[in-house]
C-alpha cells in the first residue's frame, strides 16, 4: 500500500485499520500472548488491552517496520509489563498455586495451545525461560528473522542467535528426557 495511502486510511480511518489488524492477526496475537501469560482467560484480556492500545496509538506509527513488527512490538511490550504488575505478582501466581490440586490431564490441557499439532512440542516450549521461550515464538511460530526479533526484544541479533541455539539445546534435553521417561 502506498505510503501517502496508508497515512490517509490511518488518520481518517483507524477503526477499519484496527478491524484488519484483528481480522489478520489476532489469533496470532493471541497465542504469542499466551506464550507469556500461560492462562486462556487472561491472554484474551490482554489481547484486547492490546488492540485498544494500538487505537489509541495508532498515529505514532511511523512506518520504520511493518504494522505487523509494530503490533508486535507493542504486544510483548505490554506482556512484560503485566508480568512485572503487582497483579500478576500477588493475584496470578497466587491462583496458578491453587490451581496445582488439580488434575495432570487438566493441567496439561490449560497449559499446551490447541493450535500446535505436536503437543510434547508445545509443552516443551511452554516450560522455556521467558527469554528463550520468546526466541523460540518468534522464529518458528511467527517466521520473523533474528533482525526483525531483535528490532522487537531490544536486543543484539547476537544475542538472539545465542539465545536461539541455548533454547534448541534445552527443548532437545526436554524432549530426550520424555521420551526416554
Amino acid at each position: 500500500m502506498e505510503e501517502k495511502l496508508l497515512e490517509y486510511i490511518m488518520i481518517n480511518d483507524r477503526e477499519a485499520v484496527i478491524e484488519q489488524l484483528m481480522e489478520v492477526h489476532g489469533q496470532n496475537l493471541l497465542h504469542l500472548v499466551y506464550s507469556y501469560v500461560r492462562n486462556k482467560e487472561l491472554a484474551q484480556d490482554l489481547t484486547q488491552e492490546i488492540f485498544v492500545k494500538c487505537y489509541q496509538k495508532l498515529d505514532q506509527y511511523n512506518q520504520k517496520s511493518s504494522l505487523k513488527t509494530w503490533l508486535w512490538r507493542i504486544a510483548i511490550n505490554h506482556c512484560k509489563d503485566y508480568l512485572k504488575s503487582w497483579h500478576y505478582r500477588h493475584i496470578v501466581v497466587s491462583e496458578a498455586k491453587a490451581m496445582e490440586g488439580r488434575s495432570q490431564k487438566e493441567a496439561v490441557e490449560n497449559q499446551v495451545i490447541q493450535k500446535y499439532e505436536d503437543e510434547q512440542l508445545s509443552y516443551a516450549v511452554m516450560q522455556l525461560p521467558d527469554t528463550y521461550r520468546e526466541v523460540i515464538y518468534l522464529y518458528y511460530f511467527e517466521d520473523l528473522s533474528i533482525k526483525e526479533i531483535s528490532y522487537l526484544t531490544k536486543n543484539n541479533q547476537n544475542t538472539i542467535k545465542t539465545r536461539l541455539k541455548r533454547a534448541k539445546q534445552l527443548l532437545k534435553e526436554s524432549l530426550e528426557a520424555k521420551s526416554h521417561g
